[in-house]
């Protein structure tokens, strides 16, 4: 892991590369050989990470208010219908669209029926800095829901940004633990919610209270302390 600043380039290459958030993608021209190449430069200041294979690069740091990238997911809540679509808070500075037609098995005759308040799980299809970002639910590859739609039940957790990359590495200890000590049902959206579901109001408090104190702009418990809090509330 290194800092870096805006403008600094950034060595990130591979077959299937993919650009996360604090990173863009320029073309350079060769004075020698008049050719472009692509070359990646931060556009925010943090520390750069990259997936075990290299496949995935993003600037990590600690803003508070989320900015879209393609084909991250996200949790959103539907603050309008709108013509054969919808119009949904993410959390970025901009609320999203999400076509009426980007569910799986999705007909003008047969879509979701979603309302004001409906939570989903989406992926971010189109994420640029002069447009709204939209929104697809279901896999980019698959064209199956994956997993991807509308969120029924359970509860909503907000957290920072941080705590949600950390959870997609199967390494961190918290989602492990949870799901050893309960059924547990979770959506990490990369825009700073979380949804979880369990079988009754108090383990989803339980839940709750210890994703709160696991987060490193919060409490930041280690494995230990967070055993602790659940075993001996």
């Amino acid at each position: 892991m290194s800092i870096v600043l805006p403008g600094e380039r950034v060595p990130a290459q591979h077959v299937n590369l993919k650009l996360g958030p604090g990173l863009l993608q320029a073309s350079n021209v060769s004075c020698s050989t008049n050719r472009t190449s692509p070359s990646i430069f931060a556009t925010r200041a943090g520390s750069l990470n990259h997936s075990a294979n290299g496949s995935k690069w993003w600037v990590e740091n600690n803003a508070r208010r989320y900015v879209p990238a393609a084909q991250e997911s996200v949790i959103g809540v539907v603050v309008q219908k709108q013509g054969e679509g919808f119009r949904v808070d993410i959390g970025s500075a901009h609320s999203a669209n999400l076509d009426g037609l980007a569910f799986e098995g999705a007909t003008k005759r047969n879509k979701p029926n979603l309302k004001v308040g409906s939570l989903i799980y989406a992926r971010v299809s189109l994420a640029h800095k002069d447009m709204e970002p939209e929104l697809e639910c279901f896999d980019a590859q698959s064209r199956k829901a994956e997993g991807f739609g509308e969120l029924k039940g359970g509860f909503l957790v907000r957290c920072s940004l941080r705590l949600c990359r950390q959870l997609l590495d199967p390494k961190h200890f918290l989602l492990p633990l949870l799901g050893s000590l309960f059924p547990l049902e979770i959506a990490v959206g990369l825009n700073g919610r979380l949804w979880i579901n369990s079988q009754d109001a108090k383990c989803i408090i339980a839940i709750a209270r210890a994703i709160e104190a696991a987060d490193p702009d919060a409490q930041g418990m280690g494995e230990d302390d967070v055993r602790t809090l659940l075993e001996h509330p």
